[in-house]
C-alpha cells in the first residue's frame, strides 16, 4: 500500500504539468476537435436533425454545385470579402498614417476610430444600421436635404449589398491600431535620409513605409479575409440575406440550412467547402509573400 502511494505521488509529480492543461485539454477536445470531426462525418451523409441518417455519400458536395441557389451564394460572399478586405486595409492604413503624427488631441482620434471595431459586431449596431438605411432613414433624409432622391438602400440588390459592406469596412478600428504600431517602429532616421535627398512625402510613403511594414500588412490581410468570409451579424439582420438573395452569404445560408431546415449534413457539407476556400486562399497569401513582403532580418541570412 505504501508503494501504491509512493507510486502515485511519483506519477502526479512528473505529469504535474499535463494537470494543469487538463481542463483546457478537455474543453478542446469537447467544444473544438470533436465538433470539427463530426462536423466533417455529416457532411458525407443525409442527416437530418430529427429524421436522422438515411443516406451516406457524396451527395451533398454534388447538390452544393448543382444547386444555382448555393453557388449564387458562395458568389456574394466572394463578391463581399475582396470588396471589404482592400478598402478596410486602405482606410485603416491611411487614418493610422495620420494619426502617427504628432497633432493636438491624437489620442482622442485613436479612441473614436477604434471604437466603432469594439461595436460593428454587435446586434445593436447592426439594429442602427438597418435603421439608418431604411427608406425613410438617417441617410435619405439627409439626401433629401440636398435635393436628391435617396434609393430603398435595403430592396434594392445592388445597394442592400453596398449597405452591408459599408459596415465591415466602417469596422477598420483594429486593423488601424495594428498599423499604427507598426509605423511607430519605422525609425525616423529613414525619413529625414530621404527628405536630404528629396524626396517627399507620398514618394516616402511608398518607398520606405509601405515596404517596411508589409509583414503587417500580410497579417492584417490574412486576418481581415478570414473574418470577411466568416460575416453573419450584418446580412442576418440588417437584410435577412435579401432582397433576392443578393446579401446571402454562405454563413447565413449555412446557418438556414443547419437551423431552419434541419439539413445538418448539407449545412456541414456547406461549411467544409467554406473551409476549404479560406484555406486555399490563406495558403496562396502565404505562397505570394516571398513576391512582396519584406523581413528585415532577411539581410542577415
Amino acid at each position: 500500500m505504501t508503494n501504491l502511494k509512493r507510486n502515485l505521488k511519483r506519477i502526479l509529480r512528473n505529469n504535474e504539468g499535463f494537470l494543469y492543461i487538463l481542463p483546457w485539454l478537455i474543453g478542446f477536445l469537447v467544444y473544438k476537435a470533436y465538433p470539427f470531426a463530426s462536423s466533417l462525418f455529416y457532411s458525407f451523409t443525409d442527416y437530418h436533425l430529427f429524421n436522422g441518417i438515411r443516406e451516406f455519400g457524396l451527395m451533398n458536395y454534388k447538390d452544393i454545385f448543382n444547386t444555382k441557389k448555393i453557388m449564387d451564394a458562395y458568389e456574394v460572399t466572394f463578391k463581399y470579402a475582396f470588396m471589404t478586405v482592400p478598402l478596410k486595409l486602405i482606410f485603416a492604413l491611411f487614418i493610422a498614417y495620420i494619426l502617427n503624427f504628432k497633432i493636438r488631441g491624437v489620442n482622442i482620434f485613436r479612441t473614436a476610430y477604434y471604437i466603432p471595431s469594439i461595436l460593428g459586431g454587435s446586434i445593436a449596431i447592426a439594429v442602427l444600421w438597418k435603421a439608418i438605411f431604411k427608406n425613410d432613414g438617417i441617410i435619405n433624409i439627409l439626401l433629401g436635404y440636398f435635393g436628391v432622391e435617396g434609393p430603398n438602400w435595403l430592396a434594392s440588390r445592388t445597394h442592400a449589398l453596398f449597405v452591408i459592406c459599408f459596415l465591415r469596412i466602417w469596422q477598420f478600428g483594429s486593423a488601424m491600431v495594428i498599423f499604427l504600431a507598426a509605423l511607430k517602429g519605422v525609425s525616423q532616421d529613414l525619413y529625414e535620409a530621404a527628405s536630404i535627398d528629396g524626396a517627399g512625402k507620398w514618394r516616402q510613403f511608398f518607398s520606405i513605409t509601405v515596404p517596411l511594414i508589409t509583414p503587417v500588412i500580410f497579417y492584417n490581410l490574412v486576418t481581415q479575409l478570414c473574418q470577411a468570409f466568416q460575416e453573419f451579424n450584418g446580412p442576418y439582420i440588417i437584410t435577412q440575406g435579401g432582397p433576392r438573395g443578393s446579401t446571402t452569404l454562405i454563413s447565413l445560408l449555412i446557418y438556414n440550412n443547419a437551423f431552419k431546415s434541419y439539413e445538418m449534413g448539407m449545412a456541414s457539407a456547406q461549411a467544409w467547402l467554406l473551409f476549404l476556400i479560406v484555406m486555399t486562399l490563406t495558403a496562396i497569401a502565404f505562397v505570394s509573400q516571398k513576391k512582396w513582403v519584406y523581413y528585415s532580418d532577411e539581410e542577415g541570412r
